[in-house]
């Protein structure tokens, strides 16, 4: 678990998993506004957490009462240090909220008869595996979209993040060789590759690219125009354009950045649509959000999914995590968090909640439903403040539910503060280790070649020489062949432990540690250098062998 709240809590934690300020008192509970009053008290708040984290460049929020949107607002700019701002149109990548579009489009084709949710994936994908076969043959429409396939967290994500050359069906023919390293429906482990398979499944059953179905069959019917089903679509003009802080000393940390010119440009999933593809405004997500707590009823009194199937994406297919309840410190602690499809479900508050969050380079975001309340809410944000986005989620579910009595901006301001101070002494102790480190048992040439990889494939590393003269130097150079992104140097770190310099600074860096046979490497296996690092630079599933 990284020491920080990154991209993966954005992704798997609830819209206040109950981390609360243990000096304030108990929550109280009052009226809970609606219409007007509802639309005015969200709006003071979210100015009052952009106050707080002033680096934050742009957010657009939703929010949907009794079946109709009281607020569709954007907030601050599109682009950092520039005029253009952000408003309810503008275009944000929503990345992992996209897994509830998928399911929703399973779900019309389990209405149609097309699919059944526990029929085995093979029946729609003949000759289907994976590098369990028992796994491959039991493994059903349910399980790729409810996180419990048995993968270890982010297993295959390297496929397609960083921003890969890799086609579609290239990452779909690498499934079976990413390896599964737990018990099949045994874990919930956090999983983009399985929505990758179920949106081939969605192609093979419908005979549409899964871009074409969400298109015609799902945002022209819920008259979403502004939305596009791939960030390549996005036009960077309508844009919030990605944010990050890329170090010194690492990532998430120094001064807020402008990282792309355009979304797509550190965030093409093309190749995963079906997993986090989705860029839309305010104004037409307050309409799929109206349509979920519809349970799939269209305002024109038509369906696009029956209720049933509704239910069924709610329903709990396995447990995330599980605590003995609230406490007086921890009023919004949830007695069982649990994944259904495309949706994480929960208790908060004594109500049900319903919710999924999303995070892209520059960029995370959340959908929060509480249907007992009839009431949704999205946040959207061109940048990685996590702890804004604690704040954001937690404040207005407490608003919409009349709950009182917890500063969540003076607490996300501290677990911040907390946070950046522990990432900080980390990068200390990696670089006093690195300088203290034992030179490599062999001469660096020694490690260059072709390594392979079952799943991701070929990595080289190479000699290079740079300079004239004194200032002539060699050294290795490291290159992901798939990902533009991850090519730099590689330097002695610590004995056969090296480490890369990526000169890209959007990219995490890796640790390679080599297996040395007989005087000379055979294998290697990688490991992100900094704690604080994506689950999805999933550098620790490879394993390398010199070729």
């Amino acid at each position: 678990m990284s020491i920080r709240l990154t991209r993966r809590a954005a992704l798997v934690s609830s819209a206040a998993a109950g981390f609360a300020l243990p000096t304030l008192s108990h929550a109280q509970t009052g009226p809970a506004p609606a219409g007007e009053a509802l639309a005015e008290a969200v709006d003071a708040y979210v100015k009052a957490c952009m106050a707080a984290f002033p680096d934050q460049p742009a957010l657009s929020v939703a929010v949907v009462k009794d079946g109709a949107p009281v607020l569709t607002r954007g907030y601050g700019v599109k682009r950092q240090g520039q005029a253009a701002r952000a408003e309810e149109h503008t275009l944000f990548a929503i990345a992992s909220n996209t897994k509830n579009v998928t399911s929703a489009a399973l779900a019309m084709m389990v209405d149609e008869g097309k699919v059944k949710w526990d029929e085995p994936v093979k029946t729609y994908l003949p000759g289907f595996t994976l590098s369990d076969p028992v796994i491959g043959e039991r493994i059903t429409v349910r399980d790729t979209i409810s996180h419990r396939a048995g993968f270890g967290l982010g297993a295959g994500d390297l496929l397609f993040w960083p921003n890969s050359d890799r086609s579609r069906e290239e990452v779909l023919a690498a499934v079976p060789f990413v390896p599964i390293e737990d018990q099949f429906r045994g874990q919930y482990h956090y999983n983009n590759l399985m929505f990758v398979v179920a949106g081939a499944v969605l192609e093979a059953v419908s005979g549409m690219r899964w871009e074409r179905f969400i298109q015609t069959r799902i945002l022209d019917r819920v008259g979403m125009g502004e939305t596009v089903p791939m960030t390549s679509l996005a036009d960077p003009a309508r844009s919030a354009l990605p944010h990050a802080r890329v170090g010194p000393p690492l990532r998430y940390q120094g001064e807020m950045v402008q990282i792309a010119e355009s979304i797509a440009e550190v965030w093409n999933w093309d190749s995963a649509a079906a997993a986090g593809g989705i860029c839309t405004t305010a104004t037409d997500w307050a309409k799929w959000i109206g349509v979920r707590l519809a349970m799939g009823e269209l305002p024109d009194g038509t369906r696009l999914f029956s209720e049933a199937a509704a239910k069924e994406m709610w329903r709990p297919n396995i447990i995330i995590g599980s605590s003995e309840g609230p406490t007086a410190e921890l009023p919004g602690r949830a007695i069982a968090s649990t994944y259904a499809m495309g949706f994480q479900v929960q208790d908060y508050r004594g109500e049900r909640m319903i919710t999924h969050g999303g995070g892209s380079p520059g960029g995370i975001s959340a959908t929060v439903l509480i249907p007992g309340r009839d009431a949704g809410f999205s946040i959207f944000s061109n940048a990685e403040e996590s702890f804004l986005l604690r704040a954001l989620r937690s404040g207005i579910a407490d608003i919409v539910m009349g709950k009182t009595g917890f500063d969540w901006i003076a607490d996300s301001v501290r677990l911040r503060d907390e946070g950046d101070a522990k990432s900080i002494a980390a990068a200390a102790e990696i670089d006093a280790k690195q300088a203290a480190g034992a030179a490599p048992s062999l001469p660096l040439e020694a490690y260059a070649g072709t390594w392979r990889d079952p799943w991701y494939g070929d990595i080289v590393i190479e000699t290079r020489t740079t300079g004239r003269g004194r200032s002539r130097k060699s050294g290795l150079w490291l290159d992901f062949t798939h990902t533009p992104a991850l090519k730099g140097p590689l330097e002695p770190y610590d004995g056969e432990t090296m480490r890369t310099r990526f000169p890209d600074k959007r990219e995490e860096d890796t640790f390679v540690t080599f297996k040395i046979e007989n005087g000379r490497p055979v294998s290697a296996t990688m490991k992100a250098v900094s704690p604080d690092a994506d689950f999805s630079y999933d550098f620790h599933d490879l394993r390398l062998t010199k070729v």
